[in-house]
């Protein structure tokens, strides 16, 4: 019995063409080709969409399928589904080549022709998600997604509560590794913000697997994802692709021992914030695991993305934006809390009070970029010696220093060295009063202390100078 192709997808009204997928003699995927299509299937490649950008603009029947768009694996593993294995398949998602949602079904077809299977796919654009599309998926999996974003929404703290979920996640996954790695392109830097192992697989990983040289590997995931809403590795033909993509992402894979992985990107608002994967999954779960991945990377990606916007804003009310270290708004809620600890907490605190020598005749003399410079020259001094979240901008040109758990000695140590520092940078000298309290809750205290030792300190830097100056040599 025949098949009247093109009668089969003209009598669909949504974007539709036949597939034929090549079983090979082991029962893997050969090639795919778009054997025809309905007039509205054929007019999205040869009308596309704005931005939409086909291989080619010409429909040609029994056409591989990588002739009209880049070889994507997902698409391979639900066209082979469908038509060899004979499962009806539906997704919804978002393909980064394209600013749009995909609503697609699978549909098989029979009989065979010898080696070669068949299916319909029929495709739905969406220009906006729509929630009755990605609700629209197993009830455990949409139940443990809700109670997902719930934890999130609720914790106290973002991170212990991601490291939870993402556990959670990985047992879903039945995974022996899950983990969200944050990336910043401008920093050139990446951050695990969760991850998750088996209690086998973890004792294997050695402790810098992912260290701080890991960002040039996570900055090529983009392009081996290649334009699709993910990747999924789960036998040698994949990672075949995987290492024509990135063979240097793929060696270590290989050298970990990781034989199935899924790859997805996690955006907020279009903005890639960075990836979540699994690892170490049974490859017939492949599908499972991407039903699993697809939508909780979705809602994850929102509430990533919103704790990332309170913590820039928390930056930006608590840092000092010209000099990069703290302002004294975020010193005032510092020494607050330090007045407030319990008896069981405190501690020794030390404090240095700085003030920039200099920097009004600057500002007099050569404006206020100049001024402005040798602020930033004075702050990154003080970085030399101390990480910025301990340095304050408590005034115009004033510099505090607020260090727990230290000694008296080590104090004037850090105010020796200080002035050492400052001797690296054009123009730059400190004025410096130290302090040290035995117990953190009178910080206020030796805050006063330092501050008038600091202005002796300035008085004999400009005594000295004045001296200097009518010196007749």
């Amino acid at each position: 019995m025949s098949i009247d192709f093109q009668k089969v997808a003209d009598s669909m009204a949504a974007m539709t063409c036949i597939v034929s997928v090549e079983k090979l003699p082991d029962g893997s995927c050969g090639e795919i080709r778009i054997v025809t299509g309905n007039r509205a299937y054929i007019d999205s490649i040869e009308h596309p969409m704005q931005d939409v950008v086909m291989l080619t603009k010409k429909f040609v029947p029994n056409s591989l399928y990588t002739t009209y768009m880049p070889r994507d694996l997902n698409f391979e593993d639900f066209c082979y589904r469908a038509a060899v294995q004979k499962k009806c398949l539906h997704s919804y998602a978002h393909p980064d080549r394209y600013d749009v949602w995909f609503n697609m079904t699978f549909l098989p077809l029979a009989p065979d022709d010898g080696n070669l299977c068949y299916c319909t796919y029929t495709m739905e654009i969406n220009f906006e998600p729509s929630s009755e599309r990605m609700s629209n998926t197993s009830g455990d999996i949409a139940a443990a997604v809700l109670e997902t974003a719930i934890t999130l929404r609720e914790a106290k703290d973002f991170k212990a509560a991601m490291k939870g979920v993402v556990e959670e996640i990985r047992k879903m996954c039945e995974s022996k590794y899950c983990c969200i790695l944050l990336v910043d392109n401008e920093k050139e830097s990446c951050e695990i913000l969760g991850e998750a192992f088996s209690s086998d697989l973890q004792r294997l990983l050695p402790d810098d697997y992912m260290g701080n040289d890991f960002y040039p590997v996570a900055r090529t995931w983009k392009d081996t994802i290649s334009g699709s809403n993910c990747l999924i590795a789960k036998n040698k033909r994949d990672f075949e692709v995987l290492r024509e993509r990135n063979p240097l992402w793929y060696d270590s894979l290989k050298e970990s021992g990781i034989d199935t992985i899924a790859l997805f990107p996690l955006k907020s608002r279009n903005e890639h914030l960075g990836y979540m994967w699994a690892g170490y999954f049974d490859a017939e779960r492949s599908a499972r695991v991407k039903e699993i991945l697809e939508l909780t990377t979705f809602v994850l990606g929102a509430e990533v993305g919103n704790y990332l916007m309170v913590n820039k804003l928390r930056e930006l009310s608590s840092r000092d934006m010209l000099t990069g270290v703290m302002n004294r708004n975020e010193m005032n809620n510092y020494v607050d809390w330090l007045s407030g600890l319990p008896d069981a907490q405190k501690k020794p605190v030390g404090i240095l009070f700085t003030d920039l020598n200099g920097l009004k005749q600057v500002n007099d003399s050569q404006g206020h970029e100049a001024g402005d410079a040798l602020l930033r020259n004075a702050a990154a001094a003080l970085k030399e010696l101390f990480d910025a979240r301990n340095v304050y901008r408590a005034g115009g040109d004033e510099f505090v220093v607020i260090l727990t758990d230290v000694s008296p000695e080590q104090i004037e140590d850090r105010a020796r060295e200080l002035r050492l520092a400052a001797g690296r940078y054009p123009d730059v000298s400190f004025a410096i009063g130290c302090s040290y309290e035995a117990d953190c809750r009178e910080v206020r205290r030796g805050l006063a202390q330092a501050d008038e030792r600091m202005y002796e300190d300035k008085k004999q830097h400009y005594s000295s100078l004045h001296l200097r100056s009518r010196d007749p040599r």
